[in-house]
């Protein structure tokens, strides 16, 4: 089986640090469950490349530097699963999809952060799902799933079981204003995911023990089925 796991940086970089036990559990959920396919983690910048990016901003760094700084700091938190996952991992960091699919033929996983600047690692996540011919997409975040609307800010909001692409656009355009941390997709993601149609799932990463049942097969968190 091909797959392909996002795991969002503000799970493993937070205000407090690094989340050391919790890349601990996914290195180990790794190692037990591999199957030898082609397998694609990618790891977000969280709160580490946020501090850095705030650092360059107030030293009058432009920008596009402010982006690629970003991008460096998402491929150390790659380079510290890699590093974990031992020989298990390509201890190598692709750069590109086509270092990314010249690794995934190696009978490892591997471990990614951003590619360039100006683009997320969930658009990554899909161009890596796309290019490895992915049978699942798991994007894990620090809630249970997609909601009708941010659930740290709105306590009514309601968990989807499935939802559509187009209803997800409607929830991130209707959300895109508040200042919570509630990012579900961009435009390069949505494009990407509604041409290869890739079964893709969002659930809560912050137990480990989701992502396996989702690669399981079981149920868990919110899919985004075809229109």
């Amino acid at each position: 089986m091909n797959i392909v796991v996002k795991i969002g940086g503000h799970l493993i970089s937070t205000r407090d640090g690094i989340n050391i036990d919790l890349f601990k559990r996914y290195s180990k959920l790794f190692s037990e469950i591999y199957d030898g396919g082609r397998w694609c983690i990618v790891v977000g910048g969280g709160e580490e490349a946020r501090r850095y990016v705030k650092a360059a901003r107030a030293l009058g760094i432009n920008e596009s530097i402010c982006d690629l700084i970003a991008v460096k700091v998402t491929r150390i938190n790659a380079l510290l699963l890699a590093s974990l996952l031992g020989e298990r991992a390509i201890q190598k960091i692709p750069e590109s999809l086509e270092e990314l699919i010249q690794y995934s033929s190696r009978g490892r996983i591997v471990v990614m952060g951003g590619l360039q600047p100006g683009q997320s690692t969930i658009a990554v996540s899909a161009l890596a799902a796309e290019a490895i011919n992915a049978d699942k997409l798991i994007v894990a975040t620090d809630v249970d799933g997609i909601y009708t609307d941010d659930p740290k800010l709105n306590p009514d909001a309601r968990l989807l079981e499935e939802v559509t692409l187009s209803q997800l656009m409607e929830i991130v355009e209707k959300i895109s204003h508040k200042a919570g941390e509630y990012k579900l997709i961009d435009m390069v993601a949505y494009k990407v995911l509604s041409r290869s149609h890739i079964q893709t799932i969002y659930l809560n990463g912050m137990d480990p023990e989701n992502v396996r049942r989702a690669i399981m097969g079981e149920r868990v968190g919110t899919l985004i089925r075809r229109e």
